[in-house]
């Protein structure tokens, strides 16, 4: 029998996560690489790695047959999929399986009856569960104003395929619902190459609350216990917690008895998360979704119970029972940690990181793919680590994870600690009240303070923090490589400003590294201040730029389709 061999069809912390359990069982792990992520840390950490392609997702980590052309060469015997890419996609899992290898995740068959999102929410409705109203089926563009009309305002478009609030956008206005949809699928079809999406209503004060499942090829499947992804921007997780300060006993049985139902309807094995929204205006929940796959927040899971899910992942997928009784005991809280400006709109900033201080102490975890000197870039999602602590209960566990953010410090790109610093210690996040949309609305008034620099000083790349003594007391200072002058901060908008004009115009720049998706103005257009001049891909989200005064467009540099760099001229206004 041949050796147990895992590859890694996935990158950043992700593999850096698997190949941790891999070794832990001695089993040799193999990584694929794109060329973005040739000196990749999760390249270095496996026992071999293979190139797939170029960096774009298409050439590479969506690629199946390069993946399993790199599986053949390294004579794997298995592949783990991690989350996105690839992950829930029930073609793969075929490929994988006519490879001869072993997939480290659901069957197929049950990929095809929960990972896509319409035929869950039919099998949901099949055996009980209680759905949001929407369409049963993928809807195109043209389709949309009628099903909408059914439904009802304000309406979620969002990818049948995937997860994470990928291609998730809220409509209330019917004006825009056209838009919004096929916005939806173009970024379905970039982060997991299916463009089908469909409609749900949109509940406003709502929680997001997902069951972590477990199950085996005997039968049996594991309700791990639930976790608490309410606060959310842009439908992206920022903060999870296990167990949800919002769920009470009769409510958790409940959730776990509908999870439990679902998956054994469609046979479901590996691991799982099936999620709920709670309704916070009458206590009801409502089926959302199955994520077919690990979840980028299941640390917090692994922390309250002391189980390792991949290790049972790989268990299920070798045919090992895998019948868990969990043991949940204390509070643990999950931070995200992106490449993004808080203090800027979240904009996300790719690049290399110059320094890095590491946060200890008990019950503290870091899940990271990259360390000092690495670079992260702005090829893919701006996720670079997630920190996770535990305590005893809810209010020591977000104490130790305030001490752990005071603790870190990441230099030369921007991150998210200031955000989550700023979250932990608001009343709506200590009492539980924050509703899936608070965040937004709390942001608008600028809560995080006075921004630090993020942007390169000239001639000096990005701020550096020394200790100096000062008449015997030592005090940090902020330091720019050549000069001491802070760098200047880029606008709140995705529109940028390079400081050049055109005569009396001005000259709008790429905010960062991304791809042109589509110009929105043509040469001789008159714009106002605000509108939105042309949409640019970056770390796998559209930034749709904006012009930052009235005018007319003199001149457009740029089309679609083209790769451009920070601070690349993209039109001129005057």
């Amino acid at each position: 029998m041949a050796e147990t061999q895992v590859l890694i069809a996935n990158r950043g912390e992700i593999a850096v996560r698997v190949i941790r359990t891999c070794r832990e069982l001695g089993i040799p792990t193999i990584a694929v690489y794109s060329d973005a992520d040739r000196e990749a840390l999760f390249v270095d950490m496996a026992d071999e790695a293979y190139r797939l392609g170029p960096a774009p997702a298409a050439s590479s980590y969506l690629n199946v047959e390069a993946i399993l052309d790199a599986a053949r060469r390294s004579n794997a015997t298995m592949v783990h999929p991690g989350y996105g890419f690839l992950a829930e996609n029930p073609d793969f899992a075929r490929a994988v399986a006519a490879a001869g290898l072993t997939f480290i995740g659901p069957p197929p068959e049950a990929m095809d009856a929960m990972g896509d999102k319409v035929t869950a929410r039919r099998t949901a409705e099949r055996v009980g569960v209680p759905t949001v109203p929407g369409t049963p089926d993928p809807i195109t563009p043209e389709q949309a104003a009628d099903a909408a009309g059914r439904i009802g305002f304000p309406i979620a478009v969002k990818a049948a395929f995937g997860g994470g609030g990928r291609g998730m956008h809220v409509v209330s206005d019917p004006g825009e619902l056209g838009e919004a949809v096929a916005r939806s699928a173009r970024e379905a079809q970039s982060y997991f190459g299916r463009p089908e999406v469909y409609l749900e209503r949109y509940i406003e004060r709502g929680h997001h609350v997902e069951a972590q499942i477990i199950g085996d090829r005997h039968g049996n499947v594991s309700f791990l216990g639930e976790r608490d992804c309410t606060l959310q921007r842009r439908y992206q997780k920022l903060v999870e917690e296990s167990p949800s300060p919002i769920v009470d006993e009769d409510l958790r049985r409940r959730i776990g008895e509908s999870a439990l139902s679902l998956a054994k309807e469609v046979g479901y094995q590996n691991a799982g998360t099936v999620e709920f929204l709670v309704d916070d205006t009458d206590g009801s929940y409502y089926f959302l979704e199955v994520n077919a796959r690990l979840q980028v927040e299941h640390p917090v899971t692994e922390m309250v119970t002391g189980l390792d899910l991949v290790a049972l992942q790989i268990a299920a997928a070798l045919g090992e029972k895998v019948d868990v009784e969990a043991d949940r005991r204390g509070h643990a809280i999950e931070c995200r940690l992106n490449a993004e400006d808080p203090y800027h709109d979240f904009l996300p900033g790719p690049g290399k990181i110059t320094g890095l201080i590491l946060p200890g102490g008990p019950f503290v975890r870091l899940d990271a793919g990259f360390e000092e000197g690495r670079t992260i870039p702005g090829d893919y999602d701006s996720l670079f680590g997630k920190l996770i602590v535990w305590g005893e209960d809810r209010e020591g566990a977000r104490r130790r994870m305030l001490r752990a953010l005071d603790e870190m410090r990441v230099e030369g790109i921007p991150t998210t600690i200031p955000f989550h610093r700023w979250v932990l210690q608001t009343k709506e996040f200590i009492e539980a009240t924050a509703t899936t949309r608070w965040v937004e609305g709390a942001l608008e008034d600028g809560p995080l303070g006075e921004a630090e620099p993020a942007t390169p000083a000239a001639g000096g790349g990005r701020p550096v923090m020394i200790q100096a003594e000062v008449e015997g007391r030592r005090v940090p200072v902020r330091m720019w490589g050549d000069g001491v002058a802070p760098a200047p901060r880029p606008p709140a908008s995705l529109g940028a400003r390079s400081g050049r004009h055109h005569g009396a115009g001005d000259v709008i720049t790429a905010p960062m590294q991304g791809t042109i998706l589509q110009v929105m103005v043509e040469q001789g257009q008159e714009v106002n201040a605000g509108d939105v001049v042309c949409i640019l891909e970056a770390m796998k989200m559209e930034n749709h730029i904006a012009a930052h005064a009235d005018g007319t467009v003199t001149t457009i540099e740029v089309a679609a389709g083209d790769v451009v760099e920070t601070g690349q001229t993209l039109l001129i206004v005057e």
